[in-house]
């Protein structure tokens, strides 16, 4: 992987306008997808430590979840809850463009015809001779650096982001975990991330 630099930064009002965040573009990223960090402000903090320290959060782009507000996964709750909460401490989201847990669109509509059949989210992958999880968040890790950052707290259920961001030299001051957005469309798909990926996730109740 290329050293990654800061090529563009563009200030977007997200939201119409009721969140203000920097949209940063990269030179030297030679996957050819295009990730993209958006940088939030936040408010006023309230210790200048906390200050120092950025909120992180990667999100996989899912089509189908965050524009379309899908109920078999809770990728799109997830990117509104980093929004709402990086957006109020200061920090960042990582867009990776690695749809499908890295397979990508077309093979994630694959895989789901598959959990139609009674496989879960693994299991279809491998029934489609596909890795079942095949993201490198080492990109991230290297648009942190471009970034100037290097030490974070990183907003996930996830123990797979943080120990790659770890082998790739970002210091992990503090896992902070994610809502658990629970009903009854994804809670089978929920509760297989957490059996199989070990995702810390608790599930204490659930919406109708």
């Amino acid at each position: 992987m290329s050293d990654l630099t800061i090529k563009r930064r563009v200030t977007i009002p997200v939201r119409a306008g009721g969140v203000m965040a920097d949209f940063i573009s990269f030179n030297g990223d030679d996957s050819g997808k295009e990730h993209i960090g958006i940088s939030f402000e936040g408010k006023v903090p309230e210790s200048k430590e906390e200050a120092s320290i950025p909120l992180v959060r990667l999100h996989s782009e899912c089509l189908t979840g965050d524009v379309f507000g899908s109920g078999r996964c809770d990728c799109g709750e997830q990117l509104n809850e980093a929004i709402d909460r990086i957006d109020e401490e200061g920090g960042y989201i990582l867009y990776l463009r690695q749809e499908g847990r890295g397979i990508g669109l077309y093979a994630k509509l694959d895989a789901y015809a598959l959990q139609d059949q009674g496989y879960d989210t693994y299991q279809a992958n491998e029934m489609l001779h596909l890795p079942q999880d095949d993201r490198d968040f080492g990109i991230a890790a290297d648009m942190l650096k471009a970034l100037g950052v290097t030490s974070i707290r990183l907003l996930t259920n996830n123990p797979d982001k943080a120990q790659q961001l770890k082998e790739h030299g970002i210091d992990i001051e503090e896992v902070v975990p994610t809502k658990v957005h629970v009903h009854k469309y994804n809670r089978q798909y929920l509760e297989t991330k957490a059996k199989s990926k070990f995702h810390t996730l608790k599930f204490d109740y659930i919406k109708e």
